[in-house]
C-alpha cells in the first residue's frame, strides 16, 4: 500500500496528457458508500433491527441491498479514471497492468484476513467474499479496459454478461436435480446452478451459507457487469460534454436501468444472494442516479472548495479517501468485539448492544444506536490517525 493525497480526475480522453481536476462528488458518494456497508454490517441485533437495514431474505431489494452493487460500480469509475491519470504521467500498458495485478492480489489478501480474522482455520476458510469479488471483478475488467479501450467493446461485454447469466441459470439443468421452472422452482435457494458449482468447488465449511455462498462463483458474472456500468460511466464521464450535460445523462441512463431492472424482475427475480441480472440494472440505475445527484450537489452547484470544507462532506470524504482500509477496520474490529468475552459471560459485542438496550427498550432503535455508535467508533479511528493527517492509503 502506498501513501498519498487521494485526488479522482476526470480527463477527455484515455490518451490525454494533461491531468484533469478533480471530482468530489466520487469520494463523497464513496464515503456515503463505506458509512452505509458498516451501519447494516453491524447492527445491534441483526434479527431485531430494521428491514432497511437487513438484506432481502431471498428474492426482492432493500436499501441494505443497495451497497455493495453502489461501491463495485465506484470501483469501475475509478478504474477508469485511475488509468487515465497513470496514462497521463506516461506509464506503458504493461505497466498499467502489473499494478492491476498487484493490486488485485492485495485486494484478495485482505479479503482472506476479513474473511478468516483470527483463525485461519484451513478447514472453514472462506475463500469468497466482498474483497474477493471486488479483486476479481476489478483484475478481469481493469485488464479489458487497458488493453481494449473503447466503449463498445464494454457495452457489449455487458449485455452478454447479463444475458449469459440469465440463459445459465434460467434454461440449463441443475446436474442431480433437473431444469429451472420444470422440476425445480427459478431461484430455488439451493437448488440453482450458482449454488451448485459453489458445492462443487468447496464443502460446506468454506461457503458462508454452507448450501451456497453471496459471493459465489459464477454469480461473478452478473457482477462483471456492475463494474462495467461503473467503467461505462466513468469512459462518459472522460467526454468533452459539459458536467452539467454528463450529469443529466447520468440521471437518465439510471432511469432507464432501473426501469429494465424491474421489467426483467417479472421473469428473472432481483436476488442480491446470486446477483441475478434484474438485480445488477436495478441497483446499477440507483447508483447512477445516486452519482448523478451528488455531481449536482457537491460538483455543480457550489464550488468544489465550499463543499470541501462543509462539515457534511468532510465527514463523507473521511471514509470515502480511505475506503479499502475503513472496510477492513470495521470488519476486523467488530470479530474482535464478537470473540472478546467479559466476565458477564457475554462478548464485548452484546455487552455493548445490551446497555444500549437497557436504556432503549426497542429492539430496533436500539439496534440502530448501537450501530451508529459503531461506525462513530470506526469514524473516529481513521478521522485521528489518517484524515487529519493527511494520510491517504491507496493499494
Amino acid at each position: 500500500m502506498t501513501l498519498h493525497s487521494s485526488s479522482t480526475a476526470v480527463m477527455d480522453s484515455p490518451a490525454a496528457i494533461e491531468r484533469p481536476r478533480r471530482l468530489l462528488s466520487i469520494d463523497l458518494l464513496r464515503g456515503l458508500t463505506l458509512a452505509f456497508m458498516i451501519l447494516v454490517n453491524d447492527n445491534g441485533d441483526g434479527n431485531g433491527a430494521y428491514w432497511a437495514l437487513k438484506h432481502a431474505d431471498w428474492n426482492g431489494f432493500t436499501p441494505t441491498d443497495l451497497v455493495f452493487p453502489t461501491f463495485l460500480f465506484l470501483v469501475g469509475i475509478s478504474t477508469v479514471l485511475s488509468t487515465a491519470g497513470r496514462l497521463a504521467r506516461g506509464e506503458s500498458k504493461q505497466g498499467l497492468f502489473l499494478h492491476v495485478l498487484r493490486r488485485s492480489a492485495i485486494l484478495f489478501l485482505l479479503g482472506m484476513v476479513v474473511n478468516n480474522f483470527p483463525f485461519f482455520h484451513f478447514a472453514t476458510m472462506r475463500f469468497y467474499g466482498v474483497l474477493p469479488r471486488i479483486a476479481l471483478c476489478y483484475l478481469i475488467v481493469a485488464t479489458f479496459y487497458i488493453y481494449f479501450p473503447g466503449w463498445r467493446s464494454k457495452a457489449a461485454a455487458l449485455v452478454a454478461a447479463l444475458v449469459g447469466y440469465w440463459i445459465l441459470m434460467r434454461f440449463v439443468a441443475v446436474p442431480g436435480l433437473g431444469t429451472p421452472t420444470h422440476e425445480i422452482p427459478l431461484l430455488s435457494r439451493d437448488a440453482n446452478l450458482t449454488a451448485w458449482l459453489d458445492r462443487q468447488i468447496f464443502s460446506p465449511g468454506h461457503l458462508y451459507e454452507r448450501t451456497r455462498d453471496p459471493e459465489g462463483l459464477l454469480s461473478t458474472l452478473p457482477a462483471l457487469g456492475t463494474i462495467l456500468m461503473g467503467l461505462l460511466t466513468g469512459l462518459w464521464l472522460q467526454t468533452k460534454h459539459t458536467l452539467r450535460t454528463k450529469a443529466n445523462y447520468i440521471l437518465l441512463a439510471g432511469f432507464t436501468a432501473l426501469s429494465l431492472g424491474l421489467m426483467w424482475n417479472v421473469d428473472f427475480p432481483i436476488n442480491k444472494k446470486l446477483w441475478t441480472s434484474s438485480y445488477t440494472l436495478f441497483a446499477g440505475g440507483l447508483s447512477m442516479i445516486l452519482l448523478a445527484l451528488f455531481l449536482w450537489i457537491a460538483d455543480l452547484r457550489k464550488p468544489s472548495q465550499e463543499s470541501g470544507n462543509s462539515f457534511a462532506s468532510t465527514a463523507l470524504l473521511v471514509f470515502g479517501t480511505n475506503a479499502i482500509f475503513s472496510y477492513v477496520l470495521s470488519e476486523v474490529l467488530a470479530t474482535i468485539f464478537g470473540i472478546v468475552h467479559l466476565g458477564n459471560g457475554q462478548n464485548l459485542q452484546q455487552t455493548l448492544y445490551g446497555l444500549c438496550h437497557r436504556v432503549i427498550p426497542d429492539v430496533a432503535f436500539a439496534s440502530l444506536i448501537y450501530s451508529l455508535g459503531y461506525v462513530a467508533l470506526c469514524w473516529l479511528v481513521v478521522y485521528v490517525f489518517l484524515y487529519r493527517r493527511r494520510i491517504f492509503l491507496k493499494i
